[in-house]
């Protein structure tokens, strides 16, 4: 099922003389999610990606903009006749029913033609608890699983209906990291078998990035960027975006262009030809630094700290807006801290330019010195 939104806006009235005028929590959000595909919906807290969702699901009436779900308009369709299943944070199961009940609970509720039979019910029942392999705890009650076997059950009560969309929000944020790494996997596994189209919401950038086909990056209920995972870490269109993704994150600069040159205080640490000479923010991923004797990039040494096959290089200089200087290089390297600076080359497809004013990429080559 492709689902499509147009200019969908939502204001919230505000409260209190302090608080009296119009909150917008979505602002002209357009996208469109292709049928089949797990898209995430990426943003800190506060950016309207869960009000997104509850508008897609039904649960909230757009103040402007338009719903489709393939061709249909359901921007006025009630939630229980829009066809998606819902995953919440906090599971909302029942504790006083068993699993099976959990999970029959959606189809008990259907009216009239729609209402399959007592032994539909119970097939449906075992294939959703099956596909999220919960099949022997089908007589247990909430109470006695844990928070992983727990977020299960609410997925299997979501797909028994095989609903057209999939809607999760922040459904790994209860458990703990190893529990989170497994759940997305099993998500992920879980929305291929079925192909259900899937909207994921979360702040966490690497779950975004390890499950989904594509991102939609928000800020204040405005859409950043859209695209491919990857595409949108090595291309980012602001230093939003730039700073948003990565671990660790982006060390940002202070810099100037000045006479097709790149400068990071006294450096020049990289050409720029065709770039117009003025201020800018140098956003360089940890992994563009490149450990070199003759590096242009000058910065006075901090630490090294271990990390298994590859090292942190931890560092500090004058233009940096970051605390720290991270470099990310690899584990063979031998760092000498006995002169007190360390010295970098930088790779130019990690390095990006944002305007200083507008913070906005500025596109152009850039090339070694």
């Amino acid at each position: 099922m492709k689902v499509v939104l147009q200019n969908l806006t939502k204001k919230f009235s505000g409260r209190g003389k302090k608080n009296a005028g119009e909150v917008t929590a979505v602002n002209d959000f357009t996208v469109e999610i292709p049928d089949g595909e797990l898209v995430g919906l990426l943003g800190p807290s506060g950016c309207g990606k869960s009000t997104a969702l509850n508008l897609i699901s039904g649960l909230l009436k757009p103040t402007a903009g338009r719903i489709f779900f393939g061709e249909d308009d359901i921007t006025d369709l009630p939630p229980e006749k829009r066809g998606v299943g819902l995953v919440f944070q906090n599971y909302a199961l029942y504790p006083h029913l068993t699993v099976k009940q959990n999970i029959l609970f959606p189809l008990q509720n259907l009216k009239g033609k729609n209402r399959p039979s007592k032994t539909a019910m119970l097939e449906k029942a075992a294939e959703a608890a099956k596909l999220v392999q919960i099949d022997g705890l089908m007589d247990r009650k909430p109470g006695e699983l844990s928070g992983g076997q727990q977020q299960r059950v609410a997925i299997a009560r979501a797909l028994v209906k095989m609903p057209g969309v999939l809607l999760l929000d922040e459904p790994l944020s209860n458990l703990d990291a190893r529990l989170r790494l497994q759940t997305r996997e099993e998500i992920r596994r879980i929305q291929r078998e079925t192909g259900i189209t899937t909207i994921f919401v979360t702040h966490d950038q690497e779950e975004a990035m390890s499950i989904s086909d594509r991102i939609v990056v928000m800020k204040e209920g405005v859409v950043q960027q859209i695209g491919r995972p990857q595409a949108v870490y090595d291309d980012p269109a602001n230093l939003f975006v730039a700073r948003f993704l990565g671990t660790p994150p982006i060390n940002v600069f202070a810099g100037q262009c000045r006479g097709g040159r790149l400068y990071l205080g006294q450096d020049a640490v990289l050409r720029v030809p065709g770039i117009a000479d003025q201020e800018v923010y140098v956003g360089v991923r940890p992994e563009g630094f490149v450990l070199c004797e003759t590096g242009a990039l000058s910065c006075e040494f901090g630490s090294v700290e271990v990390m298994g096959r590859d090292i942190s290089v931890v560092s500090r200089h004058s233009a940096s807006l970051n605390p720290t200087v991270r470099a990310i290089i690899s584990a063979e390297n031998r760092v000498d801290p006995a002169g007190g600076t360390v010295r970098f080359s930088l790779k130019p497809q990690k390095v990006f330019l944002f305007g200083k004013d507008t913070e906005e990429r500025i596109c152009g080559e850039i090339t070694e010195s």
